[in-house]
């Protein structure tokens, strides 16, 4: 056997492909292949210009290299102005969008071809840019942040398919009025609302004790949840409200990134049995204090608290309550401050969302039910793990997972039939259990309970694009993404999975590739992920999703996935996307 000529290099990588190919060809294939032709031509031109070499054009995909970094990103940078000039003619349908990712890394040279992480991560960073956008690597920007007058975008380390390290990655900002960095954004501007709109900031733990952040972050989730039950205000959820937890960040910032006019900051101090909480709500128009408040307390006396907290903020924003949200003031979950402190306990490892972490949870949210057997809370709380538990693949058995799930949120709702959480369990298992009105049913009333909880909106959308009725769900997804810009996997693949129940596979994988970005471990992402590519005759991809899933859940078995459509023809489309996909 003769042993092929290998040899290493370090170079920039360029990869770039069409955002919803597949339909374009579906729609008219010769129109299709002519102006991808032409498109091409650009391609070829600029790289050379810019001298480069292209390396590889299979389908509608480009690959190239550098020899430098600068190079490269103005490269794209050019490629992307010459496109967009091209597209502004045609008809949107008609546009032929390409995303650009650039990464500088060493790659194993063979004839001609490159191999190796270098360009996997450079097709990775693809995948995350916008359409008509581009995304680079942390170390291409290391290179070109002080050579070149562009503005990116930090989107943060992300967590890339079949790359074993994070991958720090930054969106080009195209008309920039400077260069520079720019913090993480919600794509596009967000309106503030016509009613009161509010961001409430981890408050700041100041006990000295860096293990009793826990509590500071709970007190801020309890007072986020109070708010969001008052129907006349708009309420950023946790999600986003804590990604900028540990950063010191201006109001004016959180304001513009978040779309709201009023801040909530604060501080908690627990020593022994006494707390104190200062809270402060900030006018982010102005820059004025529109309120603020020093409470030093018993322990005893956190819910009446959180309760003052919640009522000041409703008396200075002049909101009118419900005779329902009054009377809320009053409800108290649990007497036992160690049950109480279980639960918070508790949410912090759920929002940790390892699978230790998740296994943590479950055993204070069981913790706090032997404290307090009537605690509403702490029983909705197990029943969300044990559903996430099944959901992740990290739990195999149905009667640990699924059915003990449901069994618990009726326990929370015979305790407490206002608590919104305990709805929102009952319908998302009983969606896991094909009762899809039933689904439903409590999926509204959870809204009803708490009108601003984004999740509760995702929950809904699930059982609504399950039980056939994707477009609605698809609504309500868009909805929770507004009130939570800092959205978790679990969103995208919700949209996902409506794109596929219309048959819009494109936007499916562009989707769930988004999800997995955020979240690599997510076990449902690959599901269907596998059956749309599968479906699109893009067989490579559907295998590749296959392999990570099998990795994820080795025992994963196609039956589990397909049982819960309400329409047969709808578990069957499915199944044979992942027939198709390798899966057995």
């Amino acid at each position: 056997m003769v042993q092929e000529d290998l040899s290493r290099k370090l170079v920039a990588v360029l990869h770039a492909d069409v955002k919803g190919y597949s339909a374009m060809m579906g729609r008219d294939d010769e129109a299709t292949v002519q102006r991808l032709s032409l498109y091409r031509q650009l391609f070829d031109e600029l790289i050379g210009r810019h001298d480069g070499r292209i390396v590889d054009t299979a389908g509608d995909s480009v690959l190239a290299e550098f020899g430098s970094a600068v190079h490269a990103v103005r490269c794209a940078v050019e490629i992307q102005r010459g496109l967009e000039s091209r597209n502004a003619d045609l008809a949107s349908a008609d546009r032929m969008q390409f995303r650009i990712g650039v990464n500088l890394g060493d790659v194993v040279v063979k004839g001609n071809a490159i191999f190796g992480d270098g360009v996997n991560i450079a097709a990775r960073l693809e995948a995350l840019a916008e359409p008509g956008g581009i995304c680079i690597s942390g170390s291409i920007y290391e290179q070109v942040k002080s050579r070149l007058k562009f503005t990116f975008e930090d989107m943060g380390a992300q967590s890339v398919k079949n790359i074993s390290e994070l991958v720090r990655a930054y969106r080009f900002v195209p008309d920039a009025p400077a260069a520079g960095i720019r913090a993480p954004q919600p794509s596009g501007a967000l309106a503030i609302p016509d009613k009161p709109s509010i961001a409430v900031l981890p408050f700041d733990n100041m006990s000295g004790d860096p293990e009793q952040v826990y509590f500071s972050d709970g007190i801020t989730e309890d007072i986020i949840t109070d708010l969001s039950k008052i129907s006349a205000l708009f309420v950023i959820a946790r999600n986003s409200s804590f990604s900028y937890k540990g950063s010191a960040v201006k109001v004016q910032q959180v304001s513009r990134e978040l779309g709201v006019r009023f801040v909530l900051e604060g501080s908690v101090r627990k020593a022994g049995n006494r707390v104190r909480i200062t809270a402060q709500l900030i006018d982010a128009q102005s820059g004025g204090h529109v309120w603020a408040e020093r409470y030093d307390r018993d322990l005893e006396d956190i819910f009446t608290v959180q309760d003052e907290v919640t009522q000041m903020i409703v008396t200075a924003l002049e909101v009118k309550l419900t005779q329902a949200e009054r009377q809320h003031f009053s409800a108290k979950f649990t007497d036992n401050l160690e049950a109480y402190d279980c639960v918070l306990r508790a949410g912090e490892q759920f929002s940790l969302f390892t699978r230790d972490s998740i296994t943590r949870a479950r055993t204070l949210y069981t913790r706090a039910i032997e404290l307090d057997p009537g605690y509403a809370t702490a029983f909705a709380g197990l029943a969300k793990v044990c559903l996430f538990e099944w959901i992740t693949g990290w739990c195999q058995s149905r009667e640990q997972t699924v059915d003990r799930a449901h069994e618990l949120a009726k326990k929370a709702v015979s305790l407490d039939d206002d608590l919104w959480l305990g709805h929102a369990m009952l319908g998302w298992t009983s969606l896991w259990l094909a009762q899809h009105e039933q689904a439903i049913a409590e999926g509204e009333r959870a809204i009803a309970l708490d009108p601003n909880s984004a999740d509760s909106r995702v929950w809904l959308a699930m059982s609504l694009s399950w039980a056939g009725r994707p477009e609605e769900g698809r609504r309500l997804i868009e909805n929770a993404m507004r009130l939570n810009p800092h959205y978790p996997v679990l969103y995208l693949f919700a949209l996902g999975h409506t794109y596929f129940m219309t048959e819009r596979y494109d936007d499916a994988a562009d989707a769930l590739q988004r999800g997995i970005a955020c979240n690599a471990e997510f076990l449902p992402n690959y599901v269907f992920l596998a059956a749309t590519y599968a479906l699109l005759n893009r067989k490579q991809e559907a295998q590749a999703a296959v392999e990570v899933l099998k990795r994820i859940s080795p025992d994963y078995k196609m039956s589990e996935g397909p049982g819960i459509f309400k329409n047969p023809r709808d578990t069957a489309r499915l199944r044979e996307g992942l027939r198709r996909a390798g899966l057995q």
